[in-house]
């Protein structure tokens, strides 16, 4: 009986396992415990056989109580046994999958998109992928520039003087990308944090340019619901009059080639709804975005504490964009909308010249890609766009135009070259009306670039002349005009 009772349980542990049961019961982590129960296991499940034959000579009332007792030991050993499988099958589910055979590994990486990257995993059923770029330019320049030096040079200090050279490394960047995640229903989840290092220099001494600052570009999570092509986006991103075609540089990527002097947009604190309008067909892709992002201005009041008069009652900045993407080309159009409380969140700071101000801008762009030929350009118009990085920086009710155009050429797949023009405009009146309460005087700027790039692989290499040209005015009477050149030799590696 007992022996009958063992046939029909689970099988016997040792021979019966599997190469991978076996591999499992090693692992290090629960490597002792299953040791354990399984040696008891099998301990146990031998008696049976003891027993049958230390009983054949006995009288058959101890016979019963033996084999009852019996019984009841494989009844338990049945239910540890079935712990025991309950713990192999978790391992095996906990483990990566196994790596693929040289061939089918060789004919993934040739199918993979050069951008595809090795995942790790975070929280159950979470991928995370690690991206990025390292960046060097050696440059020499004959003017000072605002917003810093470098590979943050945009256009020539007014009047500055002394030419300068150096290296830098700030445009480094990398981010994390998440995907997986589960939310409700159709709903998936996923994510990104990218950082760069134009968080400043680690103090003001000697050696403290070459310990910069790490600074966060961006932090959202996304809520996708694939049947419907619907994302909506939570978290600091770029606001919608950031252009989706900015320009090629290998120099100035985090401050690209004219920026606030052709085109304008920032990264910003908000929610962003993106449809698909014709989900699921064939041709080109339409979609519509619209977001609402953290007020911002350039004061009355504290700019790091939520206490600027562009966060003076609930006034968000409100922005849409409809964009239309084919293989070779793309087409876009954007709009901006906030009203400014110069009053400040106290609504007592002085107001030298209107209380409140409208901020609207409407920028239209896209590329075209021609066989060899690289072709972008954005057109925009508006008026106290400072807060997204308009007139050169400028805030107050300061109406302006400007954009860029860019054209390149592959000589071949590996070198290329690219020119660049862009121009800004703000009304002069309006920048000379609003000198000392937020605009500086700057009148106008022209800014072109030419560069050369050599790209194989992952690294790109290329040379880069940039020359500005940027009118200002002190006092509103006099004209002052202020030329700056760089030239840039730079590096790139893609992760």
């Amino acid at each position: 009986m007992a022996n009958r009772r063992v046939q029909a349980g689970a099988p016997m542990l040792g021979p019966h396992l599997t190469r991978g049961d076996n591999q499992l019961m090693n692992s290090p982590s629960p490597r002792r415990r299953v040791r354990a129960l399984a040696f008891g296991i099998a301990c146990a499940l031998s008696l049976p056989l003891a027993a049958q034959a230390q009983t054949s000579g006995s009288t058959s009332g101890n016979v019963s109580a033996r084999e009852q007792q019996l019984e009841q030991r494989v009844d338990q050993l049945e239910q540890e046994l079935a712990q025991l499988k309950g713990m192999i099958q978790a391992q095996k589910t906990a483990q990566p999958a196994p790596a693929a055979a040289p061939a089918a590994q060789a004919q993934n990486v040739a199918a993979a998109p050069a951008s595809a990257k090795p995942v790790f995993t975070s929280a159950p059923g979470v991928s995370v992928a690690l991206h990025g770029f390292i960046n060097a330019s050696a440059f020499s320049q004959n003017k000072s520039f605002t917003y810093g030096n470098g590979q943050n040079a945009l256009f020539p200090v007014p009047g500055s003087q002394g030419s300068l050279s150096g290296v830098d490394v700030r445009n480094t960047r990398f981010w994390l990308d998440f995907s997986g995640a589960k939310f409700a229903g159709d709903w998936v989840g996923g994510g990104r944090i990218e950082m760069d290092f134009f968080g400043g220099f680690n103090g003001t001494g000697a050696y403290s340019r070459q310990q910069i600052t790490p600074r966060l570009r961006q932090a959202y999570m996304d809520l996708t619901n694939p049947l419907t092509g619907t994302t909506i986006r939570i978290g600091q991103q770029w606001d919608l009059m950031f252009p989706l075609n900015s320009p090629t540089s290998l120099a100035h990527i985090a401050f690209p080639l004219g920026f606030a002097s052709g085109y304008g947009g920032w990264r910003f604190p908000g929610i962003v709804w993106m449809q698909d309008l014709n989900h699921g067909s064939s041709g080109p892709a339409w979609r519509l975005d619209l977001g609402a992002f953290d007020g911002s201005w350039s004061g009355p009041g504290n700019n790091v504490n939520y206490l600027s008069a562009g966060n003076a009652g609930f006034r968000p900045q409100v922005e849409a964009r409809l964009s239309v993407k084919d293989k070779n080309w793309l087409v876009y159009g954007a709009g901006h909308y906030s009203r400014i409380d110069l009053r400040g969140v106290g609504g007592d700071a002085p107001t030298p010249i209107k209380s409140d101000l409208k901020s609207t801008g409407y920028e239209i762009g896209g590329s075209w890609k021609p066989g060899p030929w690289d072709f972008k350009g954005v057109a925009y118009t508006g008026r106290a766009l400072g807060e997204i990085f308009g007139a050169m920086s400028q805030f107050g009710d300061i109406q302006e135009s400007g954009g860029f155009v860019q054209g390149g050429y592959h000589f071949t797949p590996n070198w290329s070259l690219y020119a660049f023009y862009a121009y800004a405009s703000p009304d002069n009146n309006d920048v000379i009306r609003w000198l000392g309460h937020g605009s500086t005087g700057l009148l106008k700027n022209r800014q072109a670039a030419l560069s050369l790039q050599y790209a194989a692989g992952a690294y790109e290499l290329g040379v880069e002349l940039l020359h500005d040209k940027l009118d200002s005015t002190s006092n509103g009477i006099d004209r002052k005009t202020t030329t700056g050149n760089q030239v840039s030799l730079n590096a790139l590696y893609h992760f």
